[in-house]
């Protein structure tokens, strides 16, 4: 796209944009207004009610593991059963206010927000999508909610307190705490909370009319000069409620930065008790507001550093500035970077990314689409072959639980890929014939980051493993169907190394992309797209006669597919997921 030349230009582009905007905001708005009620009621009272009516159960069954785990010690257990009412009693409440906000703040953006997405590039019959995207579906997207926050509370709660009460292995120690140093770090905390919440509220404060006016000067900028996230033409309509709306990120911002203070606070508690000293908790309790303004500095491209006083809080680090190891350090630096150290420093005001580059960098949905094709095809495969039975799918979908399909299948496919990824000398993660993911290109998430870093280490092991075309046949069955848990476990198993150490690292690969597999279906919407998932491939074995039931199991299948599917398909059309076909980029 050409970018316009010419005050002229540019000021007729500006006047012909705003009578465009004013319609669509009061599009959204009326749209808003007349879905929003029925949004927030369906999230407001479906949360609520759920969180409400577990929580005598959740406050019995937290109390009863903490209890019953051996991977607390016991001081740490009495200092738990102490503190633990006090949250545990707040729940409700939280629960009571977050629904209410989350309803109201879904039931007014997300019709607001479809409305300017449906005329951006790419959208067929625009008028009519105007009018109807963000109605029918913020409705059932709220009901998806629901269905989230009710899979969290039925499953993943229950699955962390599990492993709470698993048992210790031989090598674990358990977690415990010396009630000797409580008093102090208790004392440091009482003090640095009011501090610091006082203190970084206000650093927050005297810097929030910089931030709305450098937030608004740079945003009129990119939208006269269409630059910035305002270059391509599907942003266009954004840019005015971006201005209007810019207020309230301020306002969430000092939000933000109210609530991070009591972790500070929390946080110099901790530090007194780490260092087992009195004067290193206060000393992060002032480091703490010189940290934040540092932040805030960098973030509004102000002058580098703080102003305020930053004394160090970790005895290591004074016991290095009294050895000289810092002063040595600095002495060997060269020359030139001595004296032009101020100019390199020196903050520049970065370019505006674009729309589309932005999209491009945070796409974790993309890579979750292509975790559950993998598992969809994979699963076919597995059940034309016999490891996937009827019975399997039934479990699952009747009970919510199978470790078959809800762990094995999504391992196996984490395993093939990694496989697959070594044996072709990837730099990263090969989950296509076109498609490598790599440091580059993967989403910028910090459980993202945790996950690729987890997985390229994993990866770098089973390279040097020189896994065969026979030992990956075998293993689909071993992961399938067996514990693996020791190598005796594949005696009889037809694997065709009898190598007893590449059989243990074999496994322990295997437990680990278990464990990494069993914490993603924590996530609330793996649980929801991996039933709809299962569903789906019990409806085709039924259809293509490879599974014979009665009609009112298929009726029932068939309806709860189509409903969910209606669901997510509206969730991920409002959260703005990709619209490019997927059906070339999987992971098989």
């Amino acid at each position: 796209m050409q970018v316009p030349a010419g005050f002229l230009v540019k000021l007729w582009s500006f006047v012909s944009f705003v009578p465009f905007f004013i319609l669509l905001l009061l599009l959204g708005s009326i749209k808003a207004v007349l879905v929003g009620p029925v949004t927030a009621s369906i999230v407001f009272f479906g949360s609520s009610a759920v969180i409400i009516g577990l929580w005598p159960a959740h406050f019995i069954w937290t109390y009863y593991c903490v209890l019953k785990t051996e991977r607390i010690g016991l001081e740490l257990k009495i200092l738990i059963g102490t503190l633990l009412p006090l949250p545990l009693l707040l729940l409700p409440g939280l629960a009571i206010v977050g629904s209410l906000l989350g309803g109201i703040g879904y039931g007014v953006f997300v019709p607001l927000m479809a409305t300017f997405e449906a005329v951006g590039e790419g959208v067929t019959d625009k008028l009519t999508h105007c009018f109807m995207d963000g109605t029918v579906s913020t409705i059932a997207g709220a009901c998806t909610v629901v269905r989230d926050v009710t899979d969290f509370c039925f499953h993943s709660y229950f699955s962390f307190m599990d492993d709470l009460i698993e048992k210790m292995g031989d090598d674990e120690a358990p977690l415990d705490i010396k009630l000797s140093y409580l008093p102090r770090s208790m004392l440091i905390a009482f003090i640095a909370v009011p501090v610091d919440v006082l203190m970084i509220s206000a650093v927050a404060l005297w810097k929030s009319p910089c931030m709305l006016l450098k937030g608004w000067q740079r945003l009129c900028e990119d939208l006269v000069r269409r630059e910035g996230p305002f270059l391509e033409t599907v942003c266009v309509p954004f840019a005015g409620l971006a201005i209007i709306l810019w207020p309230l990120a301020v306002i969430g911002g000092l939000l933000a930065s109210f609530f991070s203070s009591f972790f500070f606070g929390f946080c110099a508690g901790l530090i007194a008790y780490q260092e087992a000293s009195f004067q290193m908790g206060l000393a992060y309790m002032i480091s703490a507001v010189a940290i934040f303004d540092e932040y805030t500095n960098d973030l509004l491209y102000l002058r580098e550093g703080s102003c305020l006083p930053r004394p160090k809080y970790r005895k290591a680090d004074i016991r290095k500035c009294e050895t000289g190891k810092e002063e040595h350090k600095l002495t060997t630096e060269p020359e030139e970077r001595q004296q032009n150290g101020h100019h390199k420093h020196r903050r520049v005001l970065h370019p505006s990314k674009t729309f589309m580059q932005t999209v491009q960098r945070l796409r974790p949905i993309q890579i979750w689409d292509w975790f559950f094709r993998s598992c969809e095809l994979n699963g076919r495969i597995l059940l034309s072959e016999g490891l996937i039975t009827a019975e399997d799918m039934e479990e699952y979908i009747t009970k919510g639980k199978c470790k078959k399909l809800g762990i094995k299948l999504p391992t196996w496919c984490l395993f093939q890929c990694l496989l697959r990824s070594a044996n072709s000398d990837s730099d990263g993660l090969l989950i296509s014939d076109n498609v490598e993911v790599t440091n580059f290109n993967w989403p910028k998430d910090r459980v993202f980051d945790w996950l690729l870093g987890t997985l390229l280490v994993i990866k770098d092991q089973m390279r040097k493993l020189e896994i065969t075309e026979d030992e990956e046949m075998c293993l689909r069955k071993l992961i399938m169907t067996n514990k693996n848990e020791k190598p005796s476990d594949w005696d009889d198993s037809g694997f065709p190394s009898d190598d007893n150490i590449k059989r243990g690292q074999l496994q322990a690969i295997i437990r680990r992309l278990q464990g990494i597999v069993a914490n993603m279906s924590r996530v609330p919407s793996f649980r929801r797209r991996f039933i709809n998932l299962v569903k789906a491939m019990y409806l085709e074995a039924i259809e293509a006669g490879a599974i014979d039931r009665s009609c009112d199991i298929k009726r029932e299948v068939k309806v709860d597919v189509g409903t969910e599917r209606f669901g997510d398909r509206g969730a991920e059309d409002i959260a703005g997921s990709s619209t490019q076909p997927q059906s070339n980029i999987d992971m098989v």
